[in-house]
């Protein structure tokens, strides 16, 4: 599932605290060998997070840097060439360093933030979504995340909402002035969200105010500055739905020129955007072989008195209906959600598949408004390396208010298998778990400039895993819809490359994912509209997960008997969440 991700004004990066002994030894190594050069560097990496937080506010208090919580970026012209500025300036300091003298570990962190740099550039002149995406317009967000923050007393989290929303006409006038000939698909989901986003300056956020110890002067202040937050956001959502939307004629498809760089920009895999889609299609057909297995032995069990169709496809979609008719109740999804967690935290202490930080939160909640309509289902949104105390959300996108019969096809995707998988994969030892892990690093570049496609790699992986573990019982039944599960990931990259890239239609899309990934419409036709709001990150998964499972089927014919999981994955996980490729660079040394 996805998690949101954007360059420069506003990342929702997630990671926690928890390490390991091999992480340890290398961080000891390489401090204890340190040479000039990489002292040198160490230096100018602090310097270069802290001019990072000083261009981006809302990524730092996202991070749980909150010296600039009060800052409120206004997206202007002038403001990308401030930014482009200092992108080029980055790029000419760290020509500065050699980069052969430096350390492996700080030889990745050198290519993260060059990376970085670049794409700040490439994002801002290149791509240009700020002049045809408004949903990347919406305060909301910033000021939720500091008004459920628990890192300051509540009189400041409020001061700093309140210097941040004062400008609220500026940031929504520069966002007005930037957009031209925008998307259909991204206009109607700024609609949506910037609607929800008017639920945080609602009741909740007016109770904090009566509530804070700030004088009256203050609060009334606030108070006005709330309603005149609500009237901009309305009048905002009035020019998308009345003044630009006759203009919104620009097509969502980014085309192969600018996908293959934004592939090379978000992923940084070993191979490019088009031998990733090969790998990927050759994985369907293997995917399809086993299920064809899986299902034939399960047709005795579940149509003892039918005769077994002679089309695989059909066998196996029969079999997989069947599975799904047991599923949780429309009104108790979410609460479904919440019970199984503990089990998983179980079975990974159990089975000792690694170290687990009980001291760490994870809340399972409704997915806020401001949050809805991107097309996923579930997300995480943790803390960043300064703030690791705070919860981890776990939002869970509730079903009321749909039709019954849409939220019975949904329920059916998510049945009582794959709903363990997808808390496998958000959850424990999947996002959650990983993200916990990240922050550890010893290098905080690592932890900021997380990587997509290893975070979501990650979380693939760990379903595997788990399943090879004996989760489940290793059934036939769990890895029959763990098969179903990975060739949705499998055809995510199918789908991110001939929707970005081609000319497919929705009804085609709906027709592929459901004749070859075997999934219900309801989640068919979300998967088409999140491929359309989104470039590249629909790719990220199977990318990163094929990137883990190669590494580790290497160290397995390196180390043969002496290969222990436990070990490989919280090394793997020590690194924080840098490139696979990378990784594999540090775990082969």
């Amino acid at each position: 599932m996805p998690h949101s991700y954007s360059r420069l004004l506003g990342l929702l990066l997630v990671a926690g605290a928890l390490g390991t002994a091999a992480c340890q030894r290398d961080s000891n190594q390489d401090t204890a060998q340190a040479s000039p050069t990489d002292i040198g560097f160490d230096r100018y990496k602090a310097r270069f997070i802290d001019s990072l937080w000083y261009y981006n506010p809302g990524w730092a208090s996202s991070q749980g840097f909150h010296k600039y919580d009060a800052v409120l970026v206004l997206p202007t012209a002038g403001r990308r060439q401030v930014e482009n500025a200092a992108a080029a300036r980055g790029l000419r300091e760290l020509r500065g360093f050699a980069f052969d003298s430096l350390s492996p570990n700080n030889q990745t962190d050198y290519l993260l933030m060059v990376n970085q740099l670049r794409s700040t550039r490439w994002y801002n002149d290149t791509l240009r979504s700020w002049q045809w995406d408004p949903s990347q317009y919406n305060l909301s967000t910033p000021v939720a995340e500091i008004l459920n923050g628990r890192y300051q007393p509540l009189a400041m989290r409020l001061r700093s909402i309140s210097a941040k929303i004062n400008r609220v006409a500026e940031y929504y006038e520069a966002a007005k002035a930037n957009l031209q000939n925008p998307t259909r698909e991204h206009l109607e989901l700024a609609i949506l969200q910037n609607r929800g986003g008017l639920d945080v300056f609602g009741p909740a956020l007016l109770d904090s105010v009566s509530r804070a110890a700030l004088p009256a002067r203050e609060k009334d202040e606030l108070r006005a500055r709330i309603e005149t937050t609500r009237q901009v956001m309305q009048e905002y959502v009035r020019f998308l739905d009345k003044e630009l939307r006759p203009q919104a004629r620009r097509s969502f498809r980014i085309g192969k020129e600018l996908f293959d760089q934004k592939f090379r920009y978000d992923i940084v895999a070993n191979a490019s955007a088009d031998e990733v889609y090969q790998r990927a299609q050759r994985h369907k057909q293997e995917l399809l072989q086993d299920m064809a297995r899986r299902a034939t032995r399960l047709w005795p069990k579940y149509f003892a008195a039918q005769p077994m169709p002679a089309d695989t496809l059909t066998r196996i979609r029969l079999v997989i209906q069947k599975l799904s008719e047991k599923h949780a109740t429309q009104a108790g999804f979410v609460d479904a959600v919440r019970q199984q967690i503990p089990v998983l935290v179980k079975f990974v202490d159990d089975k000792k598949l690694l170290t687990q930080d009980p001291t760490k939160p994870l809340v399972v909640r409704e997915t806020p408004l401001y949050m809805r309509g991107s097309g996923a289902g579930a997300s995480v949104s943790a803390p960043g390396p300064y703030d690791k105390g705070a919860d981890t959300y776990y939002n869970v996108e509730p079903l009321d208010g749909q039709p019954a019969a849409q939220a019975e096809s949904y329920l059916r995707e998510y049945n009582q298998y794959t709903l363990q998988i997808l808390n496998i994969h958000e959850a424990i030892p999947g996002h959650y778990t990983q993200l916990v892990y990240a922050n550890r690093s010893p290098s905080i570049v690592k932890a900021v400039l997380g990587n997509g496609a290893m975070i979501e790699g990650w979380a693939v992986y760990a379903e595997r895993m788990m399943l090879e573990s004996g989760y489940a019982g290793g059934s036939d039944e769990i890895w029959l819809m763990w098969d179903k599960w990975n060739m949705r990931v499998t055809l995510n990259t199918i789908l991110d490359h001939l929707v970005q890239t081609g000319r497919i239609t929705e009804p085609e899309t709906v027709q592929l994912l459901m004749r070859d990934g075997f999934q219900e419409e309801a989640e068919a036709r979300n998967k088409w509209r999140r491929a359309t709001l989104s470039q590249v990150q629909l790719s990220s998964y199977f990318t990163g997960y094929s990137e883990i499972m190669a590494l580790r089927d290497e160290l397995k014919k390196r180390d043969g008997k002496a290969f222990d999981l436990k070990n490989f994955n919280e090394q793997f996980l020590s690194y924080g969440s840098a490139p696979v490729k990378y990784i594999r660079q540090l775990m082969l040394r």
